[in-house]
């Protein structure tokens, strides 16, 4: 006997493979508007169920549809979470995702997925947030953005041109990719030996450093200023670079450090750094936030 396959089967089939080939954009997408990898899944998880449910004869373009119903979903999750943060105990750091072996994240316009980047975005609303991820990290046209946004392309330029003004104002000139990596070796190494000295000079005389632990032991729950200061937290309670094992990882296009103890690892360390040396010091205690950066190791369309 001979069996015709299931119309919609077949559909769904087709479905699925058009969701899977824009999957990364999607999480791209989301990630950056809400600086959570975990929150970013949620979103595409949801934007998958409703494009299973949707009337798909009558979308005229899949990808445009797909990219209004993540950016929308990941404005409200990005409302709500706002509200969450006033609670966290200490500094709030976006959840870092391991680039090394997920780079289809950062491969468009990998700057607007640094940590530092991202930092600073989470000043802006989810809005302009929205707006500013769309035109300069994936290059939509003021007259999409609008669609997506449901606001006048005048409008969209405005909050564009807003967002770059305030990000321009917040940011400073970075480094490449090979003086990042060495001032993070650097600095580790000066770390692990004790040098004070060489610490110091690293860093740009307003460093800042930032632990996000969300109340987990050893992480400092206020922002920590100045050269001084930052490079003798650096340096850590006693036994803290004796019984560490920092191993070198990749996390949103830059290099960073996880420091494992027992063989498990506990804390991520990354830096923002400009020609004039380091001049941010991020550090994720958070056990949330490192399975999470661990998980997105594995993370597949």
């Amino acid at each position: 006997m001979h069996f015709e396959p299931c119309p919609a089967a077949n559909d769904l089939d087709q479905a699925a493979s058009v969701f899977v080939e824009l999957r990364p954009r999607l999480f791209g997408i989301a990630y950056r508007v809400l600086g959570s990898a975990a929150e970013a899944e949620d979103v595409v998880q949801e934007v998958w169920l409703r494009w299973q449910r949707t009337d798909r004869s009558a979308v005229v373009s899949p990808a445009g549809f797909l990219a209004t119903t993540t950016t929308r979903l990941a404005i409200n999750v990005a409302q709500s979470a706002r509200v969450r943060r006033e609670t966290y105990i200490g500094p709030w750091l976006p959840e870092p995702i391991d680039t090394g072996v997920d780079p289809e994240v950062g491969a468009q316009r990998a700057e607007a997925v640094e940590l530092a980047l991202l930092l600073v975005l989470e000043k802006l609303g989810p809005t302009e947030r929205a707006a500013y991820v769309l035109r300069e990290a994936f290059d939509y046209g003021y007259p999409e953005i609008a669609g997506i946004l449901r606001l006048s392309v005048v409008n969209v330029r405005k909050i564009v041109s807003r967002a770059r003004a305030h990000l321009l104002a917040e940011r400073r000139d970075t480094v490449d990719r090979t003086e990042h990596r060495r001032l993070v070796e650097a600095f580790v190494s000066a770390a692990r030996t004790g040098d004070v000295a060489s610490l110091e000079a690293l860093l740009t005389p307003d460093a800042v450093s930032l632990s996000d632990g969300n109340g987990v032991r050893g992480a400092a729950r206020i922002p920590v200023l100045g050269r001084t200061r930052v490079a003798n937290l650096a340096m850590g309670r006693p036994g803290f670079w004796r019984d560490a094992d920092p191993r070198r990882v990749e996390a949103n296009g830059r290099t960073a450090v996880m420091m494992h103890r027992d063989g498990a690892p506990t804390t991520l360390l990354t830096i923002a750094a400009s020609p004039a040396g380091i001049h941010t010091l991020m550090w994720v205690w958070n056990p949330g936030k490192i399975a999470t950066f661990l998980d997105s190791r594995f993370r597949r369309a």
